[in-house]
């Protein structure tokens, strides 16, 4: 029923917990395939772990955008879950998952698209700060992180163009097509790596971020704002 499309750029160590997480729903028939679209990893092994959890290894040209585009081309499911290769679900995802997509299509719900909840795998104030900041943008703005995961019908992401061949802010870009209306969080965490955040400095981090969501914003050209991100 699902195609998880996972985009992978020499992956952290946490690729392997993220395809674990995916087993259940794997077992139950619900994900009826993982595609993972490389875009150009140095380390030889992101393939052969891929191959080794029954998925599907691609090659495509480098960024999420175009990766997840390049993945959602041939998928044999009739609902897409994008998810990153740093991102694990939480335990019963796909049980909330199921109920998400039932209503839909017995009509109790009208064609949306779900994410999960935003979560860091890191101790501390800061983590649980920055969580909750994402969870009332996401109830004020409806606008999730690409971290909290994607899962859409294949008819809904052709019918809004799918997403673009853009260097940076390709999930903002989708959420924007898709409106404010289309958009259901589910309550079940999506758990990201803090790396960035621990790297940067959570307050640094977070500035940086608001201020690429605010160039773009202003119609300032993705590439642009990428020097910026990176």
């Amino acid at each position: 029923m699902i195609t998880v499309i996972i985009p992978t750029l020499n992956p952290p160590k946490r690729f392997g917990l993220c395809l674990a997480a995916l087993v259940p729903a794997a077992i139950e028939g619900l994900v009826s395939d993982v595609v993972v679209v490389d875009g150009g990893s140095n380390d030889p092994f992101v393939g052969e772990l891929a191959g080794e959890a029954g998925a599907t290894f691609v090659k495509s040209a480098k960024g999420r955008g175009t990766q997840m585009a390049f993945g959602a081309q041939d998928a044999k499911g009739q609902w897409l879950m994008f998810l990153h290769a740093d991102t694990v679900l939480e335990q019963g995802w796909e049980q909330e998952a199921a109920r998400f997509i039932k209503h839909i299509e017995i009509g109790e719900k009208t064609q949306s698209a779900a994410a999960f909840r935003f979560a860091l795998d890191d101790f501390g104030v800061m983590p649980r700060f920055l969580e909750k900041l994402v969870a009332l943008r996401c109830l004020i703005f409806k606008l999730p992180y690409g971290d909290q995961g994607v899962l859409i019908s294949k008819k809904l992401y052709q019918s809004v163009g799918g997403f673009k061949s853009i260097p940076l802010m390709e999930d903002v870009d989708i959420v924007r097509r898709l409106g404010r209306s289309r958009i259901m969080l589910l309550q079940k965490k999506a758990v990201t790596s803090a790396i960035r955040y621990k790297t940067d400095g959570y307050l640094f981090r977070m500035m940086r971020n608001f201020f690429c969501l605010l160039l773009y914003y202003l119609r300032v050209p993705p590439r642009t704002i990428e020097r910026f991100y990176d």
